[in-house]
């Protein structure tokens, strides 16, 4: 069956790599109202509220649903709660910080990312599953990525929301293994989950849904096994995945600034003091060498002292 027809019902908002996806499942009938699986960065919010508005046409949502609670996928649950005045479920794992707003706990601190205050209403409980678009989803944990991350499985249909667990070439920073946490074995363990479900079609957190999954699992076991053996590899990529994260965010900044900002982070300081690069005396030149990397690779442009990001 094609893609698109397993995903009748299912509204899938592709949004660029400042935010996630948005998953919008509509209300089959008997139901109190569609729900919305991630709600993208907070500089999009405005923009997420739209989508979902117009994608109801005047239909009832019911409730925001997160699968983790990185600044990509939950910026928006502040105003899509305001918006339609919506319950906000999250995985267990952090709701205490949620509710205590840290934001040490929550990585918003050492990431150095924007993100508005939400509240958490209810739990999305892995073993746990519930019934929208007249499908029952499974909650899957799917630590690595993130320690608390879930997925969201339609067994009967084969459909599976990945988050950042499996992208179609690839998958998100394993961020545990930059603060000296275990990540990578996670990983692996979450793609033999995922290799071992009757999937049709899988919608990830970033990039189109797709179809073909064992080609993507195989890209992503070939991905997590060339980090285990060189995890400086995978700290120097998240260095530049944060750098670029940053720039999307501010646009353009001064260099002064940009590297200021990179320093104070706090991540930033744990990279340079567990992944220092040989032949590179400070961590202000090891992040010039890095924005250098991604100048070559266009991912930014240098314009004298300013510093712009480029899509």
């Amino acid at each position: 069956m094609p893609t698109h027809d397993l995903l009748q019902g299912l509204a899938v908002f592709e949004r660029g790599w400042l935010s996630s996806n948005n998953l919008l499942i509509h209300a089959a009938p008997g139901e109190p109202g569609a729900l919305l699986v991630d709600t993208g960065h907070v500089d999009h919010a405005p923009q997420t509220v739209a989508l979902v508005r117009d994608a109801l046409a005047g239909r009832p949502l019911a409730r925001v649903v997160n699968t983790h609670l990185h600044s990509d996928h939950c910026g928006g649950n502040a105003a899509l709660a305001r918006a339609f005045g919506v319950p906000v479920a999250v995985p267990p794992g952090q709701a205490d910080a949620v509710r205590a707003w840290d934001e040490d706990a929550l990585s918003y601190r050492a990431t150095g990312q924007r993100i508005a205050r939400f509240g958490v209403d209810a739990l999305l409980a892995p073993g746990e599953a519930f019934v929208a678009g007249g499908r029952e989803w499974e909650v899957l944990a799917a630590p690595g990525h993130d320690p608390h991350s879930v997925m969201l499985l339609d067994r009967a249909h084969g459909v599976l929301v990945s988050a950042d667990a499996l992208w179609e070439h690839g998958f998100g920073v394993v961020f545990p293994e930059l603060t000296g946490e275990s990540g990578f074995d996670d990983v692996a363990a979450v793609l033999e989950t995922i290799a071992s479900l009757p999937l049709k079609a899988v919608i990830p957190g970033h990039g189109a849904p797709f179809g073909d999954v064992a080609t993507a699992l195989a890209r992503a076991r070939a991905r997590i096994a060339g980090f285990k053996a060189d995890p400086a590899r995978h700290a120097r990529h998240a260095l530049k995945v944060l750098v670029k994260y940053h720039l999307m965010e501010e646009r353009a900044q001064a260099l002064d600034a940009l590297l200021d900002w990179a320093e104070a982070a706090p991540l930033m300081a744990a990279l340079w003091q567990r992944f220092p690069p040989p032949g590179v005396a400070t961590r202000r030149a090891w992040l010039l060498q890095v924005l250098e990397e991604l100048a070559a690779a266009g991912a930014l442009a240098r314009d004298g002292d300013q510093v712009r990001d480029l899509p």
